[in-house]
């Protein structure tokens, strides 16, 4: 009887479990930023990739006369910047290719401008990490060549000159050269890179591939590809500069730019382990600090102590609630700053802080970097292309933008709107039709 009972009890358990229906609760599927592919007029994308390298080199000019200094010096000398300035400074591998230039010079931030036009015009439809490797080692070959290929002596002036470009470009040529070799090589190579830094590598170039994609997700994954010279959450952000210099093509939206910090994700970051996505919560810090400040409630007088503190630096246009609200900034800045300048988180932090405190205003984005020192050509030449490729050249400052196109091409040997003809005549995008 306790045998028939429980068979019966086993046949009723299996009917339930049959007659059980299945539950599966879809996974949210992936979706793109945006759902179109780009589409300009021939005119106005145009205006835009010009806007995006003037817009740079006016950042990179900006800074090009205090960059690594601190903001306390920046005061006592210049007071507050708020246009170009003399380049008074040493001639170095990084920065100006000759001593004291003058206002509207630029340094390596624009000079790699200049250099990823060249590689995209010679690798069109064929863009990746293995050819921008040979793309530098080239360059390299060729600067070495002209020393020792001549068959006489150089002489010493133009030694010196082809040693300093060969000084900044063969960091970059160690480990282009290790990456077409082998993978043990390459990561020996990497792992040096600038004493083994994080550096904003990446973010020197990266914008560029914006420019020439057709979502931001491309352009995320085409920039991601070609950061051969950062690590780890480093790729991460130089990938991201180049989706959100592409939605600058888009809106005028700084909330949607500045977004893309969120929403791009294809290599899934956010899905770490116990850290998510350090470049994300960055991001999120900066905006939330700064919508804080923004909304703050101020008193018209100052303590004694803070009257020192929140002193007022001559040259700067607002008023004491404005300056005491960009020092608080500032302060909160400085607390996460890094062990060197231009380390690629710290490159980071400022950017999204500033084209959030600067609310899409160019000039006043601009003020905000270059006023605050540390590597502030970098992150401004950054943070000009972006907003340049949202406005667009017609809508820069025009001083500005006049005195920038000047020197870069009388001075610097850089004309910046052949340049620009150089990537729109090469069609990267759909133009619509007229």
């Amino acid at each position: 009887m306790k045998r028939l009972i429980g068979f019966f009890l086993i046949l009723l358990s299996i009917g339930c479990k049959e007659n059980t229906p299945s539950i599966n609760i879809p996974t949210p599927k992936k979706t793109t930023y945006t759902s179109d592919t780009l589409s300009l007029s021939e005119e106005v994308y145009y205006n835009k990739v010009l806007g995006a390298l003037v817009g740079s080199a006016i950042g990179d000019a900006m800074g090009a006369s205090t960059e690594m200094w601190s903001r306390k010096d920046i005061q006592l000398k210049y007071g507050y910047i708020t246009t170009l300035t003399p380049a008074v400074r040493q001639q170095s591998p990084e920065g100006t290719w000759d001593h004291n230039l003058i206002a509207g010079a630029t340094t390596d931030d624009t000079r790699w401008k200049f250099a990823m036009v060249k590689y995209l015009s010679q690798n069109k439809g064929d863009l990746n990490a293995s050819n921008f490797a040979k793309f530098i080692t080239d360059y390299y070959g060729s600067l070495t060549k002209t020393i020792s290929d001549s068959g006489s002596v150089p002489g010493t002036d133009f030694l010196d000159t082809q040693i300093e470009k060969i000084d900044w470009i063969k960091e970059w040529a160690r480990v282009s050269m290790a990456y077409q070799k082998d993978s043990d090589t390459y990561l020996k190579a990497m792992n040096r890179f600038y004493g083994g830094e994080m550096s904003c590598a990446g973010q020197l170039y990266t914008p560029m591939l914006g420019l020439i994609s057709n979502t931001p997700e491309s352009a995320y994954e085409l920039a991601y590809e070609h950061t051969l010279f950062d690590l780890g959450y480093a790729k991460d952000i130089s990938a991201l500069v180049s989706a959100m210099t592409h939605m600058a093509l888009r809106t005028t939206n700084m909330d949607s730019i500045i977004n893309t910090a969120t929403f791009v994700d294809p290599l899934g970051y956010q899905d770490s382990r116990l850290v998510g996505r350090i470049s994300y919560d960055m991001a999120d810090a900066s905006v939330k600090k700064i919508l804080a400040l923004k909304q703050l409630v101020l008193t018209d007088t100052l303590t004694v102590q803070d009257s020192i503190i929140f002193k007022v630096p001559k040259g700067f246009q607002g008023n004491q609630k404005d300056w005491t609200r960009q020092e608080m900034a500032y302060q909160f800045l400085e607390e996460h700053e890094k062990t060197i300048p231009f380390h690629s988180g710290e490159i980071w932090q400022i950017l999204i802080t500033a084209l959030q405190y600067g609310e899409g205003d160019f000039e006043q984005t601009m003020q905000f970097i270059v006023n605050y020192g540390r590597d502030n050509d970098t992150v401004a030449a950054v943070a000009g292309m972006i907003l340049g490729a949202k406005d667009g050249y017609s809508n820069l400052p025009l001083a500005l933008r006049t005195q920038a196109l000047k020197v870069n091409k009388e001075n610097m040997g850089i004309d910046l709107e052949a340049l620009a003809r150089e990537i729109v005549e090469k069609k990267y995008i759909d133009f619509e039709l007229p």
